[in-house]
């Protein structure tokens, strides 16, 4: 679905154009929708103002240019936007200033429709804010996706909201007020992702602020796309950081606090709403962002394509509505603006995606992290709200009976009619801001507790260390030319006295001082505005006797066998287990395995941090039951899905379900996957799942189920047309080879009994020609295993490696081979041993200690689990002490024959006996070089013992004649 393409040029006048009946020039409004809306006769309350910035642009560029346009511009915005019949009310996002405007104007209005920006498919989740801790968020999640790209699932869109910010006083007016009706009108969130390109990712939008490690809360929004009211930013890269350079400031967030939250906190009403449509503007037209420029006024187009239907429809009055947007949008210049504009906007249907809503938890750190505002803003603004509310006395709107707020009555004053408007942009822009002067006491409040706080945390922090923490943020405020010391002033001063290039815990000195400032607030969903399916997870927990919504961490003990009702929360907590993360459900004793059951368990239980999760589990289904299922059947239909997924979520449905019959739908699923693999990657995956499901079935069931025993066919004769390939091939390794076989030696009487040939595998053995080391071992092993190779002739030919120069360097290849074999042919495990000894005794040392590292790490990572198996048979087969080594004997050596007694008869006789007893020098010789003692003795009269040779020569004398002619 592609976004639409607004004519963005039908309607507009060009800049440098004057509006007929209005004063000055470079206007770039919709001539039309101004004319209708201008009161005749009467003009322009910022005619002034217009004229001295143009004197202005005309001054410092030296004729009229295009900074002309766009100055008069921003004044002609604001001018457009006061004129709106329906009164247009522009916020920023949880701005406390935006927020105390909100309060004051409600009360003095006291409209009776309020139309606010915000997705408009999320209105029925507003009023279960009541049962919720602020701040949370309204969520839109969906899984099952049409008309988007598949890699976009699962959609999610959330809108935080906090006490401190302007739509949640709007809110709660609203819902609290009778008579008033809330409508919300911007797109919906299925609009939101039709305005995306394919292309585009379905993320975030916001840059950050500056680069911060994420927090523990962070993450409570997800991957979520963010919606919020007021997107108020610089869209120009070079005018915010020019802002930031000349406002001696760090990030955009502290810029607004200080140049605009502080100014406007305490003006009136009508200069907080110039000011504002004047920043809005000001961003606007200053934005090099054409595409997000282009959705932005789709999106006006429709909120105001929305609006203009229910007044419609309803029949209100527009002077008793009032239009709750972000200043951004209050300065649209779209040709749809206005009640009583007359040009169309075509809304597109949405899809056919099923969008599921509810409410999740959301945090101060959360909301930063989505929205790329700086660390700790948003704690900084609750606190400001919190002090603005004390220091003017007003009594905010609050929902009746939601947690963690304070009962306040809910009259409202008698209405106050709506001034005329007058420029308040003059008064504003020429005078300086009044400042608030230095609060000492508040100041060395905050350095006294941050040198406690740092205490607790493992600093050497003293009260030297507060004195400093309080002149450093004089010194600092003074730089930067304020009278007051801000938070982000004390944040600086605090990480340069006390932090010292040394954190000594989990949390830094920035970090301590948002928590001393308001902390990290962090909301949470009632139980009535839950789920189902959450609802019920709290249900079947109760036996435990926890509190479930706590944030901390609690232990949970069962006994299963002196509580037996305790055994269905031991089924729960493992099946949420799997849905989980894993931190949020922890066994820390007991286990869940096939065919076994923990006699007592202890878990680490996380819910309150993770109710996020909890509740998105609810958009998949009822009960966990039915999640579970969901989630195990799309595993294994996924594309991607092979037959070891299919075994593992087998395991998973006997383990957590039960099921029999759904155990067996999944079973039939990997056969098809493995009838249709082209590859062997996941054949030590599918062995070992294999073996342990059969012998679960065997031990627990009369027989085996059809697909198992469909399995062992299906894998015989699949495995058994892979090997000669696999063995050859160079992109398979030795273990998934050893896998193939072990499955096809393991699972052979039960194929043959099913009807497999075993001739078969034979054939596939005879036709294998590797050429790799390890593989030529490994097929040796496989040969024998299949009777056509004795053990005499694998350690012949094992021996005839040792002893070629040639293959010494590629010998410890092969034993690698042996190694893996013991998967398929487990009785060659001492063979095995065999091997790897006679290659220690025998190797060389530039072959044998290099190859000693790369031999720990392979059986490491490749042969753990053979591990155990080859060490025990090692321990049968060496000597169990020191002293025994020296006399030990290797099992596989020849034993030397017994030496003869004294006495014992003569030495046979011979022609090397006659030659060694013709010349006994040479032999005395070498027997006196080697340090051998012994005495000679007398050959046996006669030849008897040498007949066979006397024959031979007798019947070829030819050679032996050639020879002596040779010497002669």
């Amino acid at each position: 679905m592609t976004s639409h393409t607004p004519e963005t040029a039908s309607g507009l006048t060009p800049a440098g154009q004057a509006v007929a009946g209005e004063p000055g020039a470079g206007q770039a409004v919709t001539g039309q929708a101004l004319a209708g809306q201008a009161v005749a006769g009467r003009p322009s309350p910022f005619g002034s103002l217009r004229e001295q910035l143009l004197d202005a642009a005309t001054t410092f560029a030296g004729a009229p240019s295009e900074l002309s346009g766009i100055l008069s511009g921003l004044v002609d915005d604001v001018d457009r936007a006061l004129r709106e019949e329906l009164e247009i009310f522009p916020v920023c996002h949880h701005s406390p200033a935006s927020a105390l405007a909100m309060v004051r104007r409600l009360r003095e209005k006291q409209p009776k429709v309020i139309y606010l920006e915000l997705c408009e498919d999320l209105q029925p989740l507003l009023t279960e804010l009541r049962n919720c801790r602020l701040p949370v968020a309204v969520q839109a999640f969906a899984t099952d996706i049409e008309g988007f790209p598949k890699t976009w699932a699962p959609l999610s869109v959330v809108a935080p909201i906090t006490e401190a910010s302007a739509e949640y006083q709007a809110i709660s007016y609203a819902l609290e007020t009778p008579g008033v009706e809330l409508v919300l009108v911007d797109r919906s969130s299925d609009h939101v992702f039709q305005w995306k390109s394919e292309e585009e990712p379905p993320a975030g939008e916001e840059p950050k602020d500056d680069a911060q490690e994420p927090k523990e809360e962070a993450g409570l929004h997800g991957d979520a796309v963010g919606v919020e009211i007021g997107d108020l930013r610089p869209r120009f890269a070079e005018l915010e950081e020019h802002l930031l350079h000349h406002g001696k400031v760090r990030h955009w967030s502290e810029w607004w606090d200080q140049y605009v939250e502080q100014p406007l906190s305490g003006a009136d009403y009508g200069t907080y709403r110039q000011v504002m449509v004047l920043i809005g503007s000001l961003f606007r037209r200053l934005s090099r962002d054409a595409d997000r420029l282009a959705m932005d006024e789709d999106r006006e187009r429709y909120m105001w394509t929305r609006m203009r239907e229910h007044l419609a429809a309803s029949g209100a009055d527009p002077a008793d509505c009032l239009y709750v947007c972000g200043a951004f949008h209050a300065a649209s210049r779209v040709e749809q603006f206005g009640v009583r504009s007359t040009a169309a906007f075509e809304i597109s249907p949405r899809t056919d995606t099923k969008w599921l809503y509810g409410l999740i938890p959301s945090s101060h750190s959360a909301i930063e992290a989505q929205f790329g505002l700086a660390s700790g803003s948003v704690s900084i603004a609750a606190a400001t709200w919190a002090k603005s509310l004390t220091r003017s006395k007003l009594t905010p709107f609050q929902l009746a009976g939601q947690k963690g707020a304070r009962k306040r009555p809910a009259k409202l004053p008698a209405p106050v009619p709506q001034e005329e408007v007058t420029d308040r942009l003059t008064g504003f822009l020429s005078r300086p801001p009044v400042l608030d002067e230095l609060d000492q006491a508040e100041l060395l409040g905050w350095s006294v507790d941050i040198v406690r706080l740092a205490r607790r945390n493992g600093y050497l922090a003293s009260t030297a260390d507060a004195i400093a923490v309080f002149e450093t943020s004089i010194l600092l405020a003074g730089m930067r030319n304020r009278a007051r010391p801000t938070p982000y002033d004390f944040q600086d001063a605090a990480v340069t006295c006390i932090e010292k290039d040394v954190v000594p815990g989990r949390r830094d000195v920035r970090r301590l001082c948002e928590i001393l400032l308001g902390g990290d607030r962090v909301g949470e969903v009632g139980y009535d505005a839950l789920p189902p399916l959450a609802r019920n997870v709290y249900d079947r927990l109760a036996p435990l006797g926890l509190d479930l919504e706590k944030r901390t961490i609690q232990r949970a003990l069962l006994d299963l066998n002196a509580s037996p009702e305790l055994v269905p929360c031991s089924d729960l907590l493992w099946m949420l287990r799997y849905l989980l993360p894993s931190d949020a459900v922890r066994p820390i004793m007991g286990e869940r395995r096939l065919g076994e059951r923990s006699i007592q368990e202890s878990w680490d239980l996380s819910f309150g941090k993770h109710q996020r999760s909890i509740i998105e589990l609810g958009y998949e289904g009822v009960t966990i039951e039915q999640v579970l299922e969901q989630r195990l059947r799309r595993s294994v239909w996924d594309p991607k899905a092979t037959a070891a997924v299919a075994l593992a979520a087998v395991e998973d449905a006997v383990l957590f379900l039960g099921s029999r019959r759904f155990a067996d739908e999944l079973g039939a699923r990997a056969v098809e996957l493995l009838k249709s693999e082209r590859s062997v990657d996941d054949a030590p995956e599918v062995l070992r799942r294999i073996r342990r499901l059969m012998a679960y079935y065997r031990a627990n069931e009369p027989e085996l189920p059809a697909w198992c025993e469909e399995f062992a066919t299906s894998g015989y004769a699949h495995y058994c047309t892979l090997l000669p390939t696999a063995f050859v091939a160079d992109d398979t390794g030795v273990r998934q080879v050893a896998a193939m076989l072990g499955f096809l030696f393991s699972m052979e009487s039960l194929a043959l009994a099913l009807g497999c040939d075993r001739a078969q595998l034979e054939l596939a053995v005879k036709q294998s020609h590797p050429e790799s080391p390890a593989k030529v071992a490994l097929l040796w092993a496989a040969r024998h295993q299949l009777g056509l190779l004795p053990v005499a002739e694998l350690r012949s030919r094992v021996d005839e490696l040792l002893a070629n120069p040639l293959v010494i360097s590629s010998f410890p290849h092969y034993i690698m081979g042996f190694v893996q074999a013991m998967e398929p042919a487990p009785a060659l495990t001492g063979f095995v041993v065999e091997v790897i000894t006679k290659a220690f005794g025998r190797l060389p040392d530039n072959v044998l200690l290099p190859w000693l590292p790369k031999l720990i790490t392979t059986l490491r990572d490749q042969a753990g689990e053979l591990m155990p198996v080859l060490v025990r048979e090692a321990g049968r087969t060496f000597p169990g002490s020191l002293a025994a080594v020296d006399s030990w004997m290797p099992p596989w050596s020849a034993r030397p024959a017994r030496p003869a007694a004294a006495g014992s008869a003569a030495v046979a006789s011979g022609p090397v006996t006659t030659l060694l007893v013709g010349h006994p020098a040479a032999c005395d010789a070498v027997a006196e070089l080697l340090g051998c003692e012994g005495e000679w003795r007398a050959p046996s009269a006669g030849g008897s013992s040498h007949r066979e040779v006397n024959a031979l020569l007798t019947a070829h004398p030819e050679p032996a004649l050639a020879v002596a002619t040779l010497l002669a």
